[in-house]
């Protein structure tokens, strides 16, 4: 389990995160929500290691994770999907996806059949180019990717951003699949509200960087949530 206790992050002189305190179990959706600038890109970036936090505490699977970078947060076993994919264009879907294989062990250095039926469409555009790809095609390569470093904690900041319709109807289904293998811990950043809601097990609310909601599914109603993430 992923558990975030009393996280500040500043930039410069702005402090962007005050206190953030969630989990994220195995085998649920924490969907981490709130109108832009609220700081839920920056919370993703101080998990993964892409930003330095001011203060709190990162535990994975009850082992702090004292202010890690980048690589320590992969190998810790939390992968990232950044907002804009960061698909290398020049590459190929499957040299793309072997960028993934940095933070495994020698013997762990293979791509997985679950990925190809997990994104069929990988499989047949193999030695495409990243840069050729669609923005849908280069979402599904990029969690792809993440999922190749065999992750415990899986990332994902706005997977739908200008996707089209049948691609979000099939990166829903892959993070119901993850979901239902039990394995691994997903905390999703969405601003498309109705599927974070349709998705998500446990919600976290952020206004101007502070938590102002964090329910599971079970204890809040669309209404009220709808009302906190639009402030």
């Amino acid at each position: 389990m992923l558990e975030i206790a009393d996280l500040t992050l500043k930039y410069g002189q702005s402090q962007i995160l005050n206190g953030i305190s969630m989990t994220a179990k195995p085998g649920q959706v924490t969907a981490v929500m709130g109108t832009n600038g609220v700081g839920k890109t920056s919370l993703l970036k101080a998990i993964a290691g892409r930003h330095p936090y001011s203060g709190g505490t990162i535990t994975l699977d009850g082992k702090p994770l004292d202010h890690p970078t980048a690589f320590q947060a992969a190998r810790a076993g939390i992968a990232y999907v950044p907002q804009g994919r960061e698909v290398f264009p020049l590459l190929t879907v499957t040299e793309n996806l072997t960028t993934g294989f940095a933070c495994l062990p020698r013997g762990g250095k293979v791509i997985p059949p679950r990925i190809y039926e997990l994104f069929p469409v990988l499989a047949e555009m193999k030695d495409r180019r990243g840069g050729d790809l669609s923005g849908g095609q280069q979402q599904q390569l990029a969690i792809a990717r993440a999922l190749i470093t065999r992750p415990r904690v899986l990332l994902l900041d706005e997977p739908t951003e200008g996707i089209q319709p049948n691609i979000i109807k099939q990166i829903g289904r892959v993070i119901e699949a993850l979901r239902g293998e039990g394995e691994i811990a997903i905390v999703l950043v969405e601003q498309y509200f109705d599927f974070a809601y349709n998705l998500a097990d446990e919600f976290v609310a952020l206004n101007r960087g502070s938590v102002v909601l964090r329910d599971p599914k079970a204890k809040v109603d669309r209404a009220t949530l709808l009302s906190r993430v639009s402030i």
